[in-house]
């Protein structure tokens, strides 16, 4: 039988209550730093003053005397544990050389934080210098130092590691179709760029924090890791202990931003924990946070296009060097690059297309992921690359987009065939709502930027229980790092029953209770963990249709009934988006703000209305973030932006109006119709920013963050002059916004 059609209003048209939103707000809500046990130890670590050094001894005696210290361990302790997500090249502590400047080489466990602080300076540590390599580039020259002679030893979960034709690169790829040569041979014009983007950090308010604990043959592991399930096979493969035989438990996470996927202390923590017979705990600072955790890959990116008389692409070429850093282990993916990295013409027809994409070892602090992992960079290139070309061409920027966004049955610069697009409709309504034509003030420009971000892809399990009181249950092993997965969960397994939401909860469970999740990441939560939801509710009302009994009925006559809802989604998918942005420009100084935006934005079927506005602002603060003031900041591979005070992240006073605009009625393939919406804000922000500020003064800048020293520079060298201070002198002072 079916359940009786619902007479409540529609769930998915109503605001939400996050799941988790009362015990946040009361301070009630437990993280990884407010969880102990007893006897708890704290750990504190030595790392590297040097980029690349051998590790020529470690003199740990004083260390070992000092009060309160009950273990102290160096790299011959744990040799040969390395971790990482897919390659497992980063030593727990460093045992033969460093390749950064934080590298670890020892970690203490003590009774309180101080006491292990002051233990870890009394480690006498001589290093060898080693010649250092701070460029992508020069490190493939032919003769450039071998950052990783070891390479051979390490681990490659999940296959065979891709070849590689240089020594010191950490992924490769090249991607080709269709006849590169004979577009640009019949092209009309062919246009080259080169653009650069900085490293930047996540930011999220929650450092990261870790504790391990050992009972009997249980290692038992409390992380801020979004990917539980993901980090416990990790640990297993370094530490030599069965995954079954590993617990590993995410609580409430402080943001992510896509950093939270790779893990720094939890395997230390481990030998620490065996050492002692106690739990350990590891608590980082922010400083520790920018300069260890794994950032966004800086870039630089050249691209050449060709197009016909009308400004269509005929072909596209494009080399992408990311700077990898000393690991690659904070990359999940099999090519150990970061996501998408050929998607150089997001959500464009690319008929023939030969892009380039390469990480590359440097002694500089790792990178890995960050939200849209490599979408920002790419849609900066792309779309400023693309306002240059339609200048050039004297064709209106709208227009060639217009020309060029894809249709269904085309084919991407990846060379994949999209089998359905609104990208014409997204840009259609983004002209309605911004404006776009319209006169604008002096030294007033607007800029759009348009892209695409494919819907998330993964499979996924959870247990859905009736029990006696009525209630409904989920027990699912997906984290909740802030983008109210849990409650998308309720609304969607609420409305496909047909009753209250109050009636559902969600509980996460630990890897030793949940069913096997892939971890939050690519956007896939929503169209993966959803449909699971649905198929959980769909199995659900089966089994009542089989006992021929309503809700009520059964949870009365048949309770507990437990039913698995599985879900999985691997189509070709994606969602576009566009942005209006118009900006303000002083001439004599370069400074610059951002007035007005318009998001357009294909999300499908929304589940959570609060939420999805919510990821949509978030995103585009974001971005504006790293367009106009975020650089993760080196010296001679050291980092200089410790804190938060150099490293300048938005606040509210630098937000502008924001306008958004959804499409939700092209269904995608999550829950209802859903697609994903969580990275479609953040990309394109600083290409807008970049086309507006030239179209209002005519200054281009070609690398983030945008600044005003940088305006300034390109119009003293478009008009002529070089900027000066007030008395005179050469002057390079002006701040950032």
């Amino acid at each position: 039988m079916t359940l009786a059609k619902s007479t409540l209003p529609d769930i998915l048209e109503t605001p939400e209550w996050r799941v988790e939103g009362r015990d946040k707000v009361t301070g009630a809500a437990r993280y990884a730093a407010d969880i102990t046990r007893p006897g708890m130890l704290h750990a504190a670590f030595v790392g590297s003053p040097f980029p690349h050094a051998r590790v020529a001894s470690v003199d740990v005696e004083a260390a070992r005397k000092m009060p309160g210290v009950r273990a102290v361990l160096t790299g011959a302790d744990v040799r040969p544990a390395r971790f990482g997500r897919r390659l497992q090249d980063w030593p727990v502590l460093a045992w033969d050389r460093v390749r950064f400047i934080g590298d670890r080489v020892a970690a203490v466990a003590a009774d309180t934080v101080e006491a292990a602080e002051r233990a870890a300076a009394a480690i006498a540590v001589e290093y060898e210098e080693l010649p250092a390599v701070f460029d992508p580039e020069a490190a493939l020259a032919p003769d450039a130092p071998v950052l990783h002679p070891d390479a051979a030893e390490y681990t490659y979960l999940g296959g065979t590691r891709p070849p590689r034709s240089h020594a010191n690169m950490q992924g490769h790829v090249v991607h080709e179709h269709g006849d590169v040569t004979a577009g640009f041979e019949a092209a009309a014009a062919v246009f080259e760029h080169e653009f650069v983007v900085p490293r930047v950090h996540q930011a999220y308010i929650e450092p990261r924090a870790s504790l391990v604990w050992i009972e009997g043959d249980t290692v038992h592991v409390v992380t801020t890791n979004k990917a539980p399930f993901a980090l416990r096979d990790q640990m297993a493969v370094t530490i030599g202990v069965p995954a079954a035989k590993i617990v590993v438990d995410t609580p409430h996470v402080g943001g992510d931003f896509g950093g939270k996927g790779l893990s720094l202390d939890e395997f230390a923590l481990y030998f620490l924990a065996r050492a002692t017979g106690r739990p350990v705990r590891s608590v980082l600072r922010y400083a520790d946070e920018l300069q260890l955790s794994n950032t966004r890959h800086a870039a630089r990116i050249r691209l050449r296009t060709a197009v016909d008389p009308n400004g269509r692409i005929t072909a596209h070429q494009g080399r992408v060097v990311f700077d990898g850093g000393a690991y690659a282990a904070g990359k999940p993916v099999a090519g150990l690059l970061p996501g998408g990295p050929t998607l150089t013409l997001a959500g464009y027809r690319v008929p023939a297309a030969r892009v380039e994409a390469v990480a590359v070892y440097t002694n500089t602090l790792p990178a890995g992921h960050a939200r849209a992992p490599s979408q920002p960079q790419h849609t900066f290139a792309a779309e400023s690359h693309l306002d240059l070309i339609a200048h050039a061409m004297q064709i209106d920027p709208v227009e060639l987009r217009v020309r060029n966004a894809i249709r269904a049955g085309e084919t991407d610069v990846e060379g994949n065939v999209w089998h359905d697009s609104q990208a014409q409709r997204v840009i259609a309504t983004l002209l309605a709502a911004s404006q776009w034509g319209g006169t604008v003030g002096l030294d007033h420009g607007r800029g759009v930027a348009f892209s695409a971000r494919h819907v998330g892809r993964g499979k996924t399990s959870l247990t859905l229980t009736l029990a006696a009181d009525g209630s409904l249950e989920v027990l699912t092993g997906v984290a909740d790092q802030g983008g109210g997965a849990h409650t998308m969960i309720q609304r969607v397994v609420a409305r496909e029953l047909g009753v209250d939401v109050a009636r559902v909860h969600v509980r996460r469970g630990d890897t030793g209770h949940a069913n096997v999740d892939p971890g939050v990441g690519g956007s896939r939560v929503t169209p993966v963990a959803g449909n699971a939801a649905v198929d959980a509710a769909r199995k659900l009302k089966a089994r009542l249709g089989e006992l021929v009994l309503t809700l009520d009925d059964a949870a009365r006559t048949a309770a507990p009934l437990a039913v698995t809802g599985e879900g999985e989604q691997n189509e070709h998918v994606f969602g576009t988006y566009a942005y209006s942005v118009e900006v303000s420009v002083d001439r004599a100084t370069g400074c610059f703000r951002v007035v007005d935006a318009v998001l357009v934005a294909d999300v499908g079927t929304v589940i959570n209305p609060v939420a999805v506005r919510g990821q949509l602002e978030g995103g585009f603060v974001f971005g504006l973030g790293q367009a106009v003031m975020e650089e993760l900041r080196l010296d001679d591979g050291r980092v200089t932006t410790t804190n938060l005070g150099d490293y300048k992240i938005p606040t509210i006073a630098d937000a502008p109006s924001l306008r958004l605009v959804l499409i939700t009625d092209a269904p995608g393939p999550g829950p209802f119709g859903a697609k994903s919406a969580g990275e479609l804000a953040n990309p394109a922000v600083g290409a807008a920013i970049a086309n507006a500020i030239d179209a209002a003064v005519g200054a281009r800048v070609m690398s983030l963050p945008i600044t005003a020293e940088k305006v300034r520079a390109e119009l003293a060298k478009r008009e002529g002059y070089a900027p000066t201070s007030p008395d005179g002198t050469a002057d390079s002072t002006a701040g950032r916004r």
